[in-house]
């Protein structure tokens, strides 16, 4: 479907942005810890980590490198933009001070002043930048933004008191939008910080009849087999391949599965899973929400355990549901985050997860608590999801507001 032809007020241009700003690549002086310093001479460090989700400026930085880093890296300046050269595309961030930046940043520096500062922030958060970042970026084997790909954009330029008055209109549209927008995540936060807590009161009770165990005692635990990518199949008929990527924060999602074939099913059938069989991702073991672990229910199966997967089996004693909220509890995962190795991809081991150590109850008394926390957690999840919902709806709102600015739809 050809997009719709949008036709720009009159006195309103088209510019590549390459011809409004110089745009350049950041650079890192390696190794990155011998240059690193607590010197007051020492010129800041801009990480990712220094610019805040809520911000649109960065302000200071965590960590400084010595002055003859400096001509390893890229400096930058106050009022210069930085964008993320990630395929997430990470919103843009205006500068408050000076510093150095890693190959993980682009910056825009203006050259023509034909540009309002904040007219241009808000172009580089709008679907209309976004589409265009992610169309130019199609075929290449890294999807990532360089500085050709980022010139070659197009923005719509009004003339500068136009750009004053669409600012002035998003600066009052949106200050409504992020209240809305910090409530709905703080009653999320909540929701979630309110389930942590009940789990955590209930699964560390220390009752006499509890007794010390370790999850090696009371589980088979299991890793899955590395199934070459290159055999790989996408039919429907074949058998699904549960990766990490499979792997939420306590449900699984299976788009963009990857399939092996039906007819080697019974050829690895140690790696067969099973109804109620929990799964724990070993790489990149986190998400923004929590840990990534899942339950397998019938409407998963038949489905094969892929590398890097833990399966968690319960024995006799354990009932699947106590041990899916053990997994869930925050000792479990402060237990496991402390225990993370590897720098490039953090990534846990089975022997680590065998390690926990917990006090269980007599079976029946687990079933009793799982029924209880199953019933919180599900009444939570229903909150979730309305929270989850809002934030969609509110991020749907703000690019549409966004898309009638940068097409001269936007009235007072």
């Amino acid at each position: 479907m050809k997009e719709k032809t949008i036709n720009l007020p009159e006195l309103w241009m088209t510019k590549k942005l390459g011809d409004l700003c110089d745009i350049a690549r950041g650079g890192s002086p390696r190794p990155i810890q011998q240059y690193l310093t607590n010197s007051p001479d020492g010129i800041n460090w801009i990480k990712i980590s220094d610019a805040s989700a809520s911000s649109k400026y960065i302000y200071e930085t965590k960590e400084k490198i010595k002055p003859e880093g400096v001509t390893k890296s890229r400096l930058v300046q106050k009022d210069d933009f930085l964008l993320s050269n990630s395929m997430s595309f990470g919103r843009p961030y205006i500068m408050k001070t000076s510093g150095c930046i890693h190959d993980g940043w682009l910056v825009l520096k203006d050259k023509s002043g034909l540009f309002d500062q904040d007219y241009l922030y808000y172009f580089l958060n709008s679907q209309a930048a976004y589409k265009q970042f992610d169309n130019l970026a199609a075929g290449s084997t890294v999807r990532n933004l360089n500085t050709q790909l980022v010139k070659n954009v197009i923005i719509p330029i009004p003339p500068i008191e136009e750009q004053k008055r669409i600012v002035e209109i998003l600066d009052k549209a949106f200050e409504g939008i992020a209240q809305a927008e910090a409530n709905t995540r703080r009653n999320l936060a909540n929701t979630r910080q309110f389930l942590a807590n009940v789990r955590n009161n209930i699964l560390n009770k220390n009752s006499n009849n509890w007794h010390p165990t370790t999850l090696k005692k009371e589980i088979n635990l299991l890793s899955g087999f590395a199934f070459k990518s290159q055999f790989y199949t996408q039919s429907e008929d074949d058998i699904s391949l549960l990766r990490g990527d499979n792997i939420m924060q306590g449900y699984l999602r299976w788009d963009n599965t990857q399939k092996w074939k039906k007819s080697e099913f019974d050829t690895f059938s140690k790696f067969k899973l099973k109804e109620n069989d929990l799964v724990l991702a070993m790489d990149r073991p986190w998400v923004s929400a929590g840990l990534k672990y899942a339950e397998i229910t019938s409407n998963d199966l038949p489905c094969l355990l892929v590398q890097r997967v833990a399966r968690l089996r319960c024995c006799e004693n354990l009932n699947n549901r106590f041990l899916f909220h053990l997994i869930g509890d925050r000792k479990f995962i402060k237990h496991i985050l402390g225990k993370q190795t590897g720098i490039g991809v953090p990534h846990i081991s089975g022997k680590q997860i065998e390690s926990f150590e917990f006090l269980k109850p007599p079976l029946e008394k687990q079933k009793n608590i799982a029924s209880l926390l199953d019933r919180i957690y599900s009444k939570t999840q229903k909150l979730e999801t309305i929270y989850q919902s809002k934030l969609e709806a509110i991020a749907e709102l703000k690019q549409s507001i966004l898309e009638k600015a940068f097409t001269g739809q936007l009235s007072q």
